[in-house]
């Protein structure tokens, strides 16, 4: 004889089912998207620095977290596209790393939350309504790198004096930081010499350009496609021994001069604080965006010596790193 089912049996299985339903629904994984105009080699530090922020905060990627990576490979015109496809898989959150970028991102969508990971200005470029309360879907940090174009040029023209033609390096998003890096170079005394990049098949011709001009010293307007095409415009420097200061120190570790800057590297990493606590429940409009209080004076003692350099005893002294 068969085995009867005891009546209390269907009662138990139906609440098994409806407990294992629960339980993965309450186990959903975040999906979070990572946004770069440059390719993966190029945008490696930074994105490791995201990813170990989420590791300190007990985030295994593949396991309770999972990252979607969109590379433009230096074309722009790929943002609204990759930004799409990011908006179609219904991520938890995006995560952008510069204002181009974070401005693709933003006209994309208006409903699912946007970190910036770094922007140059967030107010200026009408990326949020104010830094208190960012607004409806995005938060994130600030590089505050333009507002720093002044303080380069300082530091470039202590550490040589002897510098009066100054090559101005710029990407054409990028017009009013160009506007205001002319204006603080001229009133120090600098003549200038727009270098203009459109994208990034202008590049070379650009520099091109740059090695019949003259020029004492190189200086680049901060934009993520600077620092995407960085080893390029560095070599170009080295080449051409030109003195040149930088935005952030990935162009110091790549063989430029100077920079002075905040960590951008460190800025990724706390993007990471902002993707937890809106996975947690927190609004993006009620976290303001952080701006940075330190700021990062980095030599590269060996390139110096390459092209030779000396860079001023009170200038190194001041310096809060040295490649030697």
């Amino acid at each position: 004889m068969k085995a009867k089912i005891p009546v209390y049996s269907l009662p138990v299985l139906v609440l098994t089912i409806i407990h294992l339903a629960e339980a993965q629904q309450a186990k959903k994984i975040p999906r979070i998207g990572y946004l770069s105009l440059g390719s993966a080699s190029s945008s490696s530090p930074r994105r490791e620095a995201f990813r170990e922020g989420l590791r300190n905060l007990g985030y295994v990627e593949g396991q309770n977290i999972i990252i979607e990576y969109g590379y433009a490979e230096s074309n722009a015109e790929r943002l609204a596209d990759l930004a799409n496809d990011m908006v179609r898989l219904k991520l938890d959150v995006i995560v952008a790393g510069g204002t181009q970028v974070n401005l693709a991102v933003k006209k994309t969508t208006d409903t699912i939350p946007i970190v910036m990971a770094n922007t140059d200005d967030p107010l200026g470029s009408g990326l949020v309504e104010s830094l208190a309360r960012p607004g409806k879907n995005i938060t994130g940090l600030s590089s505050m790198s333009q507002e720093l174009s002044g303080k380069r040029l300082e530091l470039l023209k202590e550490s040589f004096p002897k510098v009066r033609r100054l090559g101005v390096l710029w990407y054409t998003p990028s017009n009013s930081g160009f506007r205001e890096t002319v204006a603080a170079a001229q009133a120090l005394g600098f003549e200038t010499q727009s270098l203009e990049v459109q994208s990034l098949e202008y590049l070379d011709a650009t520099l091109l350009l740059a090695t019949k001009a003259r020029l004492d010293a190189l200086f680049t307007v901060s934009s993520a496609f600077m620092t995407t095409n960085r080893k390029r415009i560095v070599e170009f420097a080295a080449k051409n021994k030109l003195p040149a200061i930088y935005s952030n120190e990935e162009f110091v570790e790549d063989g430029g001069l100077m920079s002075y800057a905040t960590n951008i590297s460190d800025l990724h990493r706390r993007a990471a604080t902002y993707v937890d606590k809106i996975l947690k429940g927190t609004k993006p409009t009620d976290l303001p965006v952080e701006q940075p209080t330190k700021f990062e004076l980095v030599i590269n003692l060996k390139t110096a010596k390459q092209i030779g350099l000396t860079i001023p005893p009170n200038v190194l002294a001041r310096a809060d790193k040295v490649i030697r």
